[in-house]
């Protein structure tokens, strides 16, 4: 029977990252476990109005449909997964762990999409290996390939970077590389590219860990794997380990009802302490949109004891971004971004792509009208901003109520500045 722990946590983290389809996914494929398939069918519908061609929503609600006796709505969804490229898996069952006596599976490297080097992280626990539970690669991309947020680089390079690169200097100033950085801000702003940006400009392995990789149904295991994470990821020094959405895996422990829970949070707290006392060249970098739901111990020296606030791209970053995603479509000679950047502040990068797919969605349309390909202008462009606002907005409008009122030690001034700077409030 699936623990009401886990599925309390992750209905948690579902409504604090409704967009993440791997986590609804995991959500509802528990929820047809605890025979709840009705309550699985609804949020893959909720979710799947918001990104009706995400496979793994669709896979989720066949397999929900099916075991909520409508088999009408399965087989529709299974039509759809289909003329999508995908197919339609069977339900799963549930996997005895192997004897102790088994051989574990040979699985050889395999080179990720963009090339990269990805090697499947591999632990021991009682003398067998276990399941992979995450992949190593190593990023190509560095803080050079990061457009703009010279604020954000210089802080990376004075707390972080520099005193990496420069163990005899950090040795006479006394610069202690004991504890993590988390980095905070609004969603869709690159705090995940800029992690991976820090690996690359160290020469470093990185592996990202999100709340699915780590809570299970079973007591225990979920702290079993945190612990394996860890361990894998110390293995593969120099590596950087990002903790994803670190308030789901950290949350306040005032705010759990479920002592489960709590027993994974404390679990954090105790690698952190050992990754800050004795690892060499594990780096641990954490992200979050809100900083105000992590666990106050996560914060305190020797663990995530340094913040950076990754705010929406300034101007030369949001031309950059706008530059890579017009890159290899049509687009007019005499385009403008200068006139459309100034018009995008306070968007994210999220917004910015999402932005050039309605002004390029708009110039398909004249284009299939004519027979002709027909250019992106600026035109297209700015009509298209008027179907948008940042997605910004709603985040500064909480956080600043946060900042106004838990600003301990100046926590959020930073932040406070960019609100009022930018007339947020």
């Amino acid at each position: 029977m699936t623990d009401a722990t886990v599925i309390a946590a992750l209905e948690s983290a579902v409504e604090k990252d409704p967009d993440n389809a791997a986590l609804t996914a995991h959500l509802a494929a528990l929820l047809v476990e605890a025979g709840r398939a009705p309550e699985a069918l609804t949020i893959c519908r909720a979710a799947m109005a918001r990104a009706p061609a995400e496979l793994t929503l669709l896979q989720a609600a066949v397999t929900a449909a099916e075991a909520a006796g409508e088999a009408a709505s399965a087989e529709g969804y299974g039509a759809v997964l289909k003329a999508l490229g995908g197919a339609v898996a069977a339900p799963p069952t549930p996997v005895s762990p192997p004897p102790p006596d088994a051989p574990a599976p040979h699985r050889e490297p395999e080179p990720d999409s963009e090339g990269a080097e990805v090697v499947p992280l591999r632990s021991i626990q009682g003398g067998r290996a276990s399941d992979d539970l995450a992949e190593v690669e190593r990023p190509t991309v560095t803080l050079a390939d990061v457009g703009g947020l010279d604020t954000v680089k210089r802080r990376l390079n004075s707390s972080f970077l520099g005193p990496m690169r420069n163990p005899q200097l950090r040795q006479a100033y006394g610069k202690s590389l004991r504890g993590g950085l988390l980095l905070y801000g609004p969603p869709g702003c690159g705090k995940t590219f800029i992690a991976r940006a820090v690996a690359g400009e160290l020469g470093a392995r990185f592996t990202s860990v999100g709340i699915s990789d780590v809570l299970d149904m079973y007591v225990g295991e979920s702290e079993r794997k945190l612990h394996e994470l860890f361990q894998t990821a110390r293995r593969n020094v120099p590596c950087v380990l990002f903790l994803d959405e670190v308030d789901a895996l950290g949350q306040k422990r005032s705010h759990l009802r479920h002592s489960g829970t709590r027993g994974t949070v404390n679990q954090l707290l105790a690698e952190l302490d050992d990754v800050g006392s004795s690892n060499e060249g594990l780096f641990v970098l954490a992200a979050t949109n809100h900083p105000w739901d992590v666990d106050t111990a996560l914060r305190r020296p020797g663990r995530l004891d340094r913040m950076l606030l990754v705010l929406p791209p300034d101007a030369p970053a949001r031309e950059v971004i706008l530059r890579l995603h017009l890159r290899d479509r049509p687009v007019a000679p005499d385009l403008d971004l200068r006139a459309v950047v100034a018009r995008t502040e306070t968007f994210s990068g999220a917004d910015l792509a999402y932005l050039v797919e309605l002004a390029t969605e708009g110039a398909m349309e004249d284009s299939m009208a004519s027979g002709e390909v027909r250019d992106i202008t600026t035109k297209d462009l700015l009509g298209a901003l008027r179907e948008l606002s940042p997605s910004t907005r709603a985040w500064f409008d909480v956080a600043y109520n946060y900042a106004m009122f838990a600003n301990e030690g100046g926590l959020y001034d930073e932040l406070l500045a960019y609100v009022q700077e930018h007339k947020l409030k």
